[in-house]
């Protein structure tokens, strides 16, 4: 079966038209509810669009949403007469007791707070990715999702495309080997080499400045800077181009080759300023090995302008470099995978007869639907989704340090060889918007 190259919105839209999940077997969630009353923490962006996928089922009863910014409510509004609309996350988890599940669909600072303070309640969560903006963060979200036994899921949507599915079966199924090297890529640019303008805007009606900010410290409205479309480049609100696209690109590195944490990280490229996340990254990993690896497996990652040297791109011959995607290098041969595309196997003449693997796709969504309904389970649960947050955050932090090879101690969560570095593996959090168990001590 091809799958036809598509960009990540149209992917998206595929998934959410319903794609069969075969539930077999119920986990452990609470019984088969007709309807899940289910809230959303943002109400435009990618919040409208996991509304509207999650309300694709029709056991979800979008009752509450919150957004710090009403100006960009009318279309939920629309769509959803009745529905109860918060400026504020706290007083929508205070009020509505009646919830099941919650979808987090916010900038990146905000992920961790919310998710916790929904968890601590005891709902069901569904967080986009990443799905924090500290590796303590994720630690501890994994951590509290597992001693609550709740259904979670991480919006990494292309995990459940079934060009994700055949990357992991044939890297698993031994095609190509042991896997000596991967290179992967993005060519998003999510950072910014300026300094920040030194100007004060004034807050436009509807918005929630100190709500917007949450977690991170207060600081005046700068038009354009921050909201809507720039937070990303802010080094206190987003993760670069790596946090945004590295959940999504190294998931099926990540999964296929069954990585635990990292022994060390080298980043060699851009490095942040004072206020935004570098461009042009270029970050080196070694693990530890696993089954399906080599000895010291690597991991070098590129964004922006960076792509994989000459000598690695030559292997897929004429063919060109995809903006977004991954290379494997095994002991047997090399999987090329374009982001979203049908994976490669060379060299070709070697493979001309080999059976690729066809699985089905998901609905990543309506898995977590049905697993918060007690059918089937999750893909992403955070118990996956914290570990390979860890492993993309790592690499941001690292590129706070350019040059300097960071030796990691996960148990620990610390740098052992750069206990400057250590800072930024928790954050602070400004008094009033902190959640248990996330707050510095």
């Amino acid at each position: 079966m091809r799958h036809p190259a598509m960009n990540r919105r149209s992917a998206l839209k595929l998934m959410a038209g319903g794609l069969a999940f075969p539930y077999i077997s119920r986990g452990n969630a609470a019984p088969p509810s007709e309807t899940l009353r289910h809230a959303s923490c943002g109400a435009s962006g990618m919040a409208w669009a996991d509304i509207q996928s999650l309300t694709a089922s029709p056991h979800v009863k979008l009752v509450a949403v919150a957004d710090v910014d009403l100006n960009r409510t009318a279309e939920v509004k629309g769509r959803f007469p009745g529905v109860r609309v918060y400026q504020d996350y706290r007083e929508l988890l205070d009020k509505e007791k009646a919830l099941d599940s919650v979808n987090i669909s916010t900038p990146d600072h905000m992920h961790a707070a919310i998710t916790m303070r929904a968890m601590e309640r005891g709902l069901n969560v569904y967080t986009q990715k990443p799905l924090a903006q500290t590796i303590f963060e994720a630690r501890q979200l994994a951590r509290v999702a597992r001693e609550k036994g709740l259904v979670t899921q991480m919006g990494i949507q292309i995990h459940s495309h079934p060009v994700h599915k055949a990357v992991v079966a044939i890297i698993q199924g031994g095609a190509i080997g042991k896997v000596k090297e991967v290179h992967s890529w993005s060519g998003k640019k999510w950072g910014d080499t300026a300094p920040r303008p030194e100007r004060v805007d004034q807050v436009p009606a509807g918005l929630d400045w100190d709500g917007w900010l949450g977690v991170a410290a207060a600081r005046p409205f700068i038009r354009g800077w921050y909201h809507p479309g720039e937070w990303r480049k802010r080094l206190d609100f987003g993760t670069g181009t790596f946090g945004d696209m590295g959940c999504h690109i190294l998931d099926p590195v990540f999964g296929s080759l069954g990585l635990t944490a990292p022994n060390e990280v080298l980043s060699t490229g851009g490095a942040p300023n004072q206020h935004s996340w570098g461009l042009d990254s270029v970050v080196r990993y070694t693990f530890p090995a696993t089954p399906h690896t080599a000895e010291k497996p690597a991991l070098t990652w590129y964004d922006g302008d960076r792509r994989p040297p000459a000598e690695v791109t030559a292997l897929i011959g004429r063919r060109e470099l995809s903006d977004q995607g991954s290379l494997y290098i095994g002991t047997e041969g090399v999987l090329y995978s374009p982001y979203i595309d049908d994976p490669v196997l060379l060299p070709a003449d070697k493979f001309a007869g080999y059976k690729a693997p066809q699985p089905e796709g998901d609905d990543h969504y309506l898995q977590f639907v049905e697993a918060c309904r007690g059918n089937g389970k999750t893909s992403a649960p955070f118990s996956y989704a914290g570990p390979l947050t860890e492993m993309v955050l790592l690499g941001c932090l690292s590129t706070r340090f350019p040059g300097k090879a960071l030796a990691w101690d996960a148990d620990a969560l610390k740098v052992t060889n750069l206990p400057e570095a250590n800072r930024f593996v928790r954050r602070e959090y400004r008094q009033g918007y902190d959640a248990p168990g996330l707050a510095r001590s």
